[in-house]
């Protein structure tokens, strides 16, 4: 049985298979240059037939640049992630770029260290969850040398783009509705807090309007982990039992919602009269429970377009300004929610 060549492949093999110039087939490889279709094929047929994949690195060597976009983000779990990745995705495909990924799991020292490793290669731009950063972190994403784009978040000042909604207003509007509907015991229930400084930021908007309207958080509930139905059952039967008299539960994310509605559906609790509830994200994945929790979307998918939009008008306007893209997010009361 023949054994495969160890030898790398070049553009001359590609070349000789293709019955095409080597000049001609870098054009076609690179996508450049004036080439008819008939020859383009010919030699996409070619390289193919080869399995023969162009060294990005050595073309990097001379723009100092590799086609990469590093996209870090804290989290695959959480739902609303992968679909800011398929929002990227789907922008990039038309071009050269390729998405990268990189998680931190929320924690600011695996942000430095999946920063550095992907820095180190040369992408051509960097997407990266949230504002807040390490000293560190920040001093490498200044001196990036490419494009950067902070998403999720406009809550403070961007290295040099920013994708995201307001989280102190999304908090905002959602204590208005909460006492326009006549609530006044409300508890609140968050993961990932402090880390996640969205979840945070939502939390003061919160809180800092209820407060002008003469409300405190009745009580609150924190848990340093995952989201998770199991665990906002949990949280919930913790914060009913120290405080039964709670009239409306906020959630920091849908999913601990939902875990808290399905806990009080089973406990007969009349929704929304008795306790209202509230989540954040929209995730829809949950739109066949058996009652529709009330929520605001973090306009997800349209963050991930956006950035990799930005990132994009920078290929061919380098020294172009960056800019700041503030989405705004819809509540959605659904069926645990009054409405007057």
């Amino acid at each position: 049985m023949k054994q495969p060549t160890k030898r790398p492949l070049t553009l001359r093999d590609v070349s000789e298979a293709s019955g095409v110039s080597e000049m001609t087939v870098s054009r076609v490889l690179r996508n450049k240059g004036d080439v008819s279709e008939a020859t383009r094929k010919k030699v996409q047929d070619a390289a193919k037939r080869l399995g023969y994949v162009p060294n990005k690195i050595a073309g990097a060597l001379a723009s100092q640049r590799v086609n990469l976009v590093a996209v870090i983000i804290p989290s695959l779990g959480n739902m609303v992630f992968p679909e800011v990745l398929a929002g990227i995705s789907e922008k990039l495909a038309n071009t050269d770029l390729q998405p990268v990924v990189g998680v931190t799991d929320y924690l600011p020292e695996n942000e430095e260290k999946v920063l550095f490793e992907m820095l180190s290669w040369r992408p051509s731009g960097v997407i990266i969850a949230g504002l807040e950063h390490s000293e560190a972190s920040r001093a490498m994403l200044e001196q990036a040398g490419c494009p950067v784009v902070e998403i999720m978040d406009v809550d403070g000042e961007p290295v040099d783009s920013a994708v995201g909604i307001s989280h102190r207003r999304a908090g905002r509007k959602m204590a208005e509705e909460i006492i326009a509907q006549g609530y006044k015991k409300i508890g609140f229930l968050g993961t990932k807090m402090p880390l996640d400084h969205r979840a945070r930021k939502r939390f003061e908007g919160f809180t800092r309007t209820l407060a002008k309207a003469g409300i405190e958080i009745a009580d609150q509930e924190f848990y340093l982990g995952g989201s998770a139905l199991a665990k906002g059952r949990e949280m919930t039967e913790n914060i009913l039992t120290r405080n039964p008299d709670i009239d409306f539960l906020y959630y920091s994310n849908d999913m601990i919602g939902a875990g808290g509605l399905l806990y009080l559906l089973e406990k007969g609790i009349d929704i929304p009269n008795k306790i209202g509830l509230a989540g954040f994200n929209g995730v829809e994945l949950l739109d066949g429970l058996p009652r529709q929790l009330a929520t605001m979307d973090a306009c997800r998918r349209e963050v991930g377009e956006k950035a990799a939009e930005l990132i994009i008008a920078r290929q061919s306007d380098p020294e172009g300004e960056g800019a700041t893209i503030e989405l705004t997010p819809k509540l959605e009361a659904g069926d645990t929610l009054k409405r007057s």
